[in-house]
């Protein structure tokens, strides 16, 4: 057997995982299991938001955003390699990535421009920025996507709010949005998205959150939307 004909077939068997796991994408798995070769051209950049002495927002239980991003994060990693792309993370332990600073506003600071120079400097990158969402009222919950104002990004963001809303969210009213204000996504200059997994602040969603299968879950939403996405422009 070629190696182009094991790599398909390892690109289709990833596929039908995904399929087990939220029920789509039946045609991109029929797509893989009829190629002899895949190319994979980007390279995404998956950060981790927040780490260190910044650990985001707290839930209501008291577990700090950055370990849900970081979790969350290496399953999403662990997807795309299976799916061909080459990868890298911003951090992949609880570590903030800052190279200066006393304070810690210095350090947070000098963490962002990290984070962006990182990116900037990855060929064909493509930002998936993890983090979860937190509001003063509990009753707020879903996953939401916001996009950087580089090309690509707004419908990229859209494509995975929709999938989003129908296999994870249904009934949600949540819409992609601009990522207006966040130093990482205005500075990047390639395509990138922001995505809040959920809602730290809301108990049955935050139960959801540490739960494995919806990690799962949730990770083959996006890198199943991520993958069609790049392989049709």
């Amino acid at each position: 057997m070629s190696k182009h004909r094991k790599m398909a077939l390892i690109y289709f068997s990833t596929c039908m995982m995904l399929l087990v796991c939220v029920k789509i994408y039946s045609a991109t798995a029929t797509a893989f299991a009829e190629q002899d070769e895949v190319e994979r051209d980007n390279c995404i950049v998956i950060d981790p938001g927040h780490g260190g002495e910044d650990g985001g927002a707290v839930s209501c239980t008291g577990t700090p955003e950055s370990t849900y991003n970081l979790d969350i994060s290496r399953r999403l990693r662990d997807l795309l390699n299976l799916l061909g792309y080459k990868t890298t993370m911003i951090r992949e332990t609880d570590i903030s990535v800052y190279t200066k600073g006393d304070t810690l506003a210095q350090k947070k600071a000098s963490d962002l421009k990290e984070r962006v120079n990182l990116v900037n400097e990855t060929d064909g990158a493509v930002l998936i920025s993890v983090h979860q969402n937190y509001f003063s009222d509990s009753q707020y919950s879903g996953a939401q996507g916001f996009y950087a104002k580089t090309d690509g990004s707004q419908e990229l963001a859209e494509e995975l709010q929709a999938e989003f809303v129908s296999k994870l969210n249904p009934g949600s009213r949540r819409q992609a949005k601009k990522s207006s204000g966040i130093y990482l996504m205005e500075r990047i200059n390639c395509r990138g998205i922001l995505v809040e997994c959920g809602f730290l602040s809301n108990p049955q969603e935050e139960k959801k959150l540490k739960d494995v299968s919806y990690q799962k879950a949730l990770c083959s939403v996006i890198a199943a939307t991520v993958s069609r996405y790049l392989s049709n422009t």
